[in-house]
C-alpha cells in the first residue's frame, strides 16, 4: 500500500517504516519539497497532526497521515507537552531541550519524576475521511542523559521496569513499546482490517 507521511524528519520516517513493515511504500514531504512548511501552532497534538495531514492531503489526494507527539512531565504540570520540540527556543535543539529539562527538574526526587511520551496520529483516506490513533509510554525522567540511540528526550526518559533509557534500546525494541510505535501500530491494524474487509 502507498502511504504518505507528513514529515521531513528522516529519523521519524525510518522509525515509521520499521513499525509498518515492508507492505507499505512510504512517501513523505522529502519527496515534495514544493509543499510549504506547516506551522505547528495547535493547542493539542491532534490539532497539529490534523493540520499537517490536511496540508499534505490537499496536494496529493491520497492516503496520508501525520503525527504529533510530546513529553509530559508531571512535576512540570504536563510541560513541555505540545511545545516539546520548541522547548528550548529560540534555536531549539535536542541537546538544549535536555539541558533545560534537567535544569528545571533539579532537586526533584525520583518518585516525583514521573512522565510520559504521548503520540497522536491523524490518518486521512483518499476521500479525506479522518481517523485518530494514540499511543502512550510511561516512565520517569532520569538525572543525566544515557544512551546513544533514539532522538529527542530519549536519553533522559527512563523505563523503570528495565532501569534503562529509551536511548539504550535497540531500534526494534523501541518500535515495539514507544508512544509512536503504539500509535502507528494502531493505524496499521486499522488499515489491515479495512484491507481484509474489502
Amino acid at each position: 500500500m502507498n502511504l504518505w507521511v507528513a514529515t521531513r524528519n528522516r529519523h521519524k520516517l525510518e522509525e515509521i517504516a520499521g513499525i509498518l513493515g515492508p507492505a507499505y511504500e512510504l512517501k513523505s514531504l522529502l519527496d515534495r519539497p514544493d509543499i510549504p512548511e506547516v506551522e505547528e501552532d495547535g493547542a493539542t497534538y491532534r490539532d497539529n497532526a490534523r493540520k499537517k495531514a490536511r496540508a499534505l492531503w490537499e496536494h496529493v489526494k491520497a492516503p496520508v497521515f501525520a503525527d504529533d507527539s510530546g513529553l509530559e512531565v508531571d512535576a512540570l504540570g504536563g510541560r513541555p507537552g505540545v511545545h516539546s520540540m520548541r522547548y528550548s527556543a529560540p534555536q531549539p535543539t535536542h541537546a538544549k531541550n535536555i539541558v533545560k529539562l534537567l535544569g528545571e527538574m533539579q532537586g526533584i526526587p525520583l518518585l516525583q519524576r514521573t512522565a510520559r511520551f504521548r503520540c497522536t496520529v491523524v490518518y486521512l483516506d483518499t476521500e479525506g475521511n479522518e481517523q485518530v490513533f494514540e499511543g502512550v509510554l510511561e516512565g520517569v525522567i532520569g538525572f543525566e542523559a544515557q544512551g546513544e540511540g533514539g532522538f529527542g528526550f530519549d536519553p533522559v526518559f527512563v523505563l523503570p521496569e528495565r532501569g534503562i533509557t529509551v536511548a539504550q534500546l535497540s531500534p526494534e525494541e523501541k518500535n515495539q513499546i514507544s508512544h509512536r510505535g503504539r500509535a502507528v501500530m494502531a493505524l496499521r491494524r486499522y488499515l489491515e482490517q479495512r484491507a481484509g474487509g474489502r
